[in-house]
């Protein structure tokens, strides 16, 4: 004999009817939901510099963007106001307002940066006149349908967008330290491009060797990652490049998957050294795809400094032992939160989380400096 279900009865089976429906067949055209992961860590990585430099201010780069980025705001928006503090600070030689200049005594500057919800990107090359490039590489995400503005071009958009243009952004520092090199290399002129760029690079090597450039500094840059408890990741690359560069040239920074790779709800991977090593193997794009196939951080990074290893041929870029001359940083977080600094040689990098801002040292390839 059937029952008849009462009212109450009846409701409660048709709703779960209904829910068995949904879950074992999606409606025609439906997205599959997204399950964000739980227990994700916020955390914000950077290079040394970004828990090093505070402008005059009670906090460094990698502490203003997470609580930023804790209390809400938008993770890319919370990186960049952290990196600022870095480029506007006149002490800080390889970043921004001050940071070296090129051969001829100008300040050009590179940045870009990567909104992972959002699959959008922007930077800037060779712009100068503005102190805080990485606010204008956003805007050119922002605003523009284009990925890289260089050189009149950059500084013409960031005039149009409102920011002041200055006539030199050199500091005395800055400058005093341009005319020591300028000193150093051409007491008499040089007339042979390739004898000037060699002495050019044995000058600064040797200005580093005598305390006057930070060994890490050479090469200049902050990179600066960031995930939040949504899993939203977003990085910042922002730099004044190679101590005394070739006017016009562009190192890794700008340049998406090098200097920088942002995959959300993967990974973050971002630079510092010497740019020419990392443009080759576009190293931060490899960096993301090996988490991407479950690599932890540290492995990613670590793999892809042997590749730079491999790759890295000439003589004069090996020491008597046949290793790289320089260095090579790479800054990686993945969405758990999980994070590492790896290096070609022993240095450190900054983190923030829940503990607070740390400076940690690097896990490097090598254990010492190359000799010379």
């Amino acid at each position: 004999m059937t029952r008849t279900l009462n009212r109450r009865e009846f409701v409660a089976v048709g709703a779960a009817t209904l829910a068995g429906a949904a879950v074992a067949k999606p409606l025609l055209g439906q997205a599959p939901a997204l399950f964000v992961p739980k227990g994700i860590r916020p955390v914000v990585i950077a290079s040394a510099n970004g828990n090093r430099f505070r402008n005059g201010g009670p906090v460094t780069c990698v502490e203003r963007a997470f609580r930023m980025m804790t209390e809400g705001s938008d993770v890319l928006d919370s990186l960049v106001a952290g990196v600022n503090i870095v480029e506007l600070d006149p002490e800080e030689l390889s970043v921004g307002y001050g940071g070296y200049p090129n051969a001829e005594g100008v300040v050009q500057l590179d940045a870009s940066c990567m909104h992972g919800p959002r699959k959008r990107a922007g930077a800037v090359a060779a712009l100068e006149g503005v102190r805080t490039p990485s606010l204008v590489a956003q805007r050119v995400m922002e605003e523009t349908d284009h990925h890289l503005l260089v050189g009149r071009g950059a500084q013409d958009f960031a005039r149009s967008m409102g920011f002041k243009i200055e006539e030199d952004l050199n500091t005395p520092k800055s400058r005093q330290l341009w005319l020591e090199w300028k000193r150093r290399i051409d007491p008499d002129h040089w007339l042979d491009p390739k004898k000037r760029a060699d002495a050019g690079f044995r000058a600064g090597l040797g200005m580093v060797a005598e305390g006057l450039i930070d060994r890490e500094h050479f090469y200049g840059t902050i990179n600066c990652s960031g995930v939040n408890t949504k899993g939203e990741i977003c990085g910042v690359t922002t730099t004044s490049g190679l101590a005394w560069k070739i006017p016009g040239r562009v190192g890794d920074s700008p340049i998406l998957g090098a200097g920088l790779y942002v995959e959300d709800r993967v990974g973050a991977a971002g630079s510092t050294g010497r740019g020419e090593a990392n443009l080759y193997g576009l190293s931060s794009f490899l960096i993301v795809e090996l988490l991407r196939q479950g690599r932890t951080p540290k492995d990613a990074g670590l793999e892809a400094l042997r590749r730079i290893v491999a790759n890295t041929l000439e003589r004069r870029l090996r020491d008597p032992k046949g290793r790289p001359n320089f260095q090579v940083d790479f800054y990686i977080l993945d969405a758990k939160g999980d994070y590492a600094g790896v290096s070609m040689f022993p240095s450190k990098f900054a983190v923030c989380t829940e503990k607070g801002a740390e400076t940690l040292a690097t896990s490097s390839l090598f254990p010492e400096w190359p000799t010379r």
